[in-house]
């Protein structure tokens, strides 16, 4: 297929970006480049912008190669309140990431968040139905269950409880879109959990991320809540693939329907992602202060719906697995405190190009 992704320069895009060129789709990237720097390593070979020569297809290309990230013209940077019908024009496929990313942006600017998470969304996908798009994967979140308690595991049919901006911008897109579903646009919820492991371009605000981090920088796995909630997490490569799956699988199976992306194994209290940080990262030890008081945000997720409807799929990565994976990285390309309190923290990095008179107030780029 012809693939739009939106959000190819974040962290799981530029994951996603070579897993879908590896399965033979031509892929065109389409992104604000607000984190495109935020680089760890090698800088990521990324697929062409929206109307910039042929698409990347075939082989992937390996991390690394091509332009130095930040090279691409200024012309290629679009914001997702700023897309048109020629950035959809010819596509058959949108799989839409771009958005505000996590619960302290949100709450930092609501109204941003509705802004761009949830109407520039659907302004979006409106757009790709309208131009003969057939099928649009949405980056949706297990956040949505938000505050949902009790033992038992969480279903896609579950009373949807968000408790952030982000949770709830989510949850509006979704509805939106099945609104939008219908014989020839196919639209498809992605409920990814918690994701977690290395990327080039690095998020460590994220819990796993956060923790490995803390555990090699300062020799303390630090836990400001009481460790008690539970957290579905998944790696950022599976997400990759189930993403890569969704896109291939019949349209019966998946068509206006949504998936919890993820694996039962890695449903664990943020006490047990402590732990098995502390075992990864060699003397380190966990240190639970419990300032924060229980995080109200604590579910256990059912992700067998998503196996049954694609055959053969499963999550590949544990929570352990990742964390050595990061830790590995860290220590190979030089994690230093104050890349990973500023550079690879997004609240820290759109505050310095505010204050830097980069972006406006509504985070769009000042010409």
């Amino acid at each position: 297929m012809r693939v739009l992704l939106t959000g190819h320069q974040g962290y799981l895009g530029t994951v996603m970006a070579p897993v879908l060129a590896a399965a033979g789709h031509e892929v065109t990237g389409l992104d604000a480049g607000l984190f495109a720097d935020c680089v760890l390593g090698p800088p990521p070979a990324d697929p062409p912008p929206v109307g910039a020569g042929a698409p990347l297809g075939g082989a992937p290309t390996p991390v690394g190669a091509g332009a130095p990230v930040g090279g691409a013209p200024t012309g290629s940077r679009v914001d997702l309140r700023d897309i048109t019908a020629e950035h959809v024009a010819g596509v058959d496929a949108v799989i839409h990431l771009a958005a505000l990313s996590n619960d302290p942006l949100g709450a930092l600017a609501p109204d941003l968040t509705y802004d761009i998470n949830h109407h520039a969304s659907v302004r979006l996908a409106r757009l790709a139905r309208d131009a003969g798009v057939r099928r649009f994967l949405y980056a949706s979140t297990c956040s949505v269950y938000g505050a949902a308690g009790g033992d038992d595991l969480v279903a896609e049919d579950a009373p949807l409880r968000p408790v952030t901006p982000y949770a709830e911008s989510k949850v509006r897109v979704e509805d939106d879109l099945h609104a939008l579903a219908d014989g020839d646009f196919s639209p498809v919820y992605m409920r990814n959990a918690t994701a977690f492991g290395y990327s080039p371009r690095l998020r460590a605000d994220i819990v796993l991320n956060n923790l490995v981090g803390h555990a090699l920088l300062s020799g303390e796995v630090l836990v400001l809540s009481d460790g008690t909630p539970w957290r579905p997490l998944v790696h950022a490569a599976d997400i990759a693939r189930a993403f890569t799956a969704a896109l291939a699988a019949p349209r019966d199976a998946v068509h206006d329907r949504a998936f919890n992306i993820g694996s039962e194994t890695n449903n664990v209290t943020v006490a047990e992602i402590a732990e098995q940080v502390a075992e990864a990262v060699s003397g380190s030890k966990v240190v639970i202060t419990g300032e924060t008081g229980a995080d109200p945000r604590s579910y256990r997720v059912d992700f067998s719906r998503f196996r049954a409807a694609v055959p053969g799929f499963d999550c590949e990565w544990t929570v352990k697995q990742g964390a050595l994976e990061l830790a590995d990285a860290y220590r190979k390309h030089g994690l230093t405190r104050e890349d990973f309190e500023r550079r690879f923290t997004r609240l820290a990095v759109l505050r310095a190009a505010c204050d830097a008179g980069a972006v406006d107030d509504t985070l769009r780029w000042r010409r």
